[in-house]
């Protein structure tokens, strides 16, 4: 049992991966012992200094940037988007995720305890399943409200988008609590399909949308409609952060029978899930580097930070 703990690389991976909840018990005092930042992989440290790197980021910019997006969302309740009710559970599944790193550390260094494991594993479960859903959700509202301006109009009714937010979250805590459970085989392979899947969606989206505003301009004109305009920047900034952040553990993992065992764990490994990981800081700043006011933040330092500059020459 000792051996196999050490055998895994950080705290993250060994989190991340399939293990029965039988490795974790409170009567297993040296087990929580013997789980190191570096264990089994202290010749090789680049690869997990890299994803604790992008945690810190998480805990430092990410837990910040995700609070401003709730409190902005909130300001905006009374004239909101279709979408905002993803966006607002995507924020809040990469705030929590940000807190539970600041666990991780504690637990790892301090409280050593059996049930913060499990807590822990179980927020990674959240992480793998919450983000690629609800930014596939959010894909899926612009994509009707751009090519079928008509059933997007009957179904603006918040019921249909709350109704797909409970099954998201249905989905989010099965998945959660099955890997936090453990001993099933290869369950990893349901984050590398789901991650796949939601990639696939999001070039399926983006391609159909810039058809349609191709489509839409008339002749001799150069711009766009201002609405459809947005919808595709916000549908080509999920398509970016699907290929910087999802796409690394699904174009890697496959070929871990290719890798030595150790170069897997220490190196390509810990790097994909840092690029997952990094999401739930990326996310929340493209949002809102898209808005005009920010809450809390003075003017003069959202004008700097935001994308909204480079468009107004095209609105003239």
């Amino acid at each position: 049992m000792e051996s196999q703990l050490h055998h895994d690389t950080s705290f993250s991976t060994i989190l991340r991966n399939n293990l029965p909840s039988s490795n974790l018990t409170t009567d297993s005092v040296n087990t929580t012992n013997a789980v190191s930042v570096f264990g089994g992989c202290e010749q090789m440290v680049s690869g997990i200094i890299f994803d604790l790197t992008m945690q810190s980021f998480n805990v430092i910019i990410g837990i910040p940037a995700n609070i401003l997006v709730i409190a902005n969302l909130i300001s905006t309740r009374n004239d909101p988007l279709t979408s905002d009710i993803f966006l607002g559970c995507l924020a809040f599944m990469d705030a929590y995720f940000g807190f539970m790193t600041i666990i991780s550390f504690l637990n790892l260094y301090h409280w050593r305890s059996a049930m913060a494991w499990m807590a822990i594993k179980f927020s990674y479960g959240v992480k793998d399943t919450s983000g690629p859903l609800f930014l596939s959700c959010v894909c899926l509202d612009r994509f009707i409200a751009v090519l079928f301006p008509i059933a997007f109009g009957q179904l603006k009714d918040i019921k249909y988008r709350i109704s797909l937010t409970i099954v998201i979250l249905l989905l989010t805590f099965a998945y959660s609590s099955a890997k936090t459970v453990g001993g099933i085989h290869n369950f990893e392979k349901v984050f590398t399909g789901e991650v796949l899947f939601a990639f696939t969606w999001m070039v399926v989206c983006n391609v159909a949308i810039l058809w349609a505003l191709k489509r839409s301009r008339g002749s001799g004109k150069d711009e766009m409609h201002p609405m459809k305009r947005k919808a595709f920047k916000m549908v080509l900034s999920i398509l970016i952060i699907i290929i910087s952040n999802y796409l690394p553990p699904v174009a890697m993992f496959p070929f871990e029978d290719h890798y030595p065992h150790q170069v897997f764990s220490c190196y390509v490994q810990p790097v994909c899930f840092a690029f997952v990981n990094i999401s739930s800081t990326i996310q929340p700043l493209t949002y809102l580097s898209r808005l005009e006011k920010v809450p809390f933040l003075p003017e003069s330092c959202v004008k700097k930070l935001s994308c909204k500059e480079k468009d107004k020459p095209l609105n003239e």
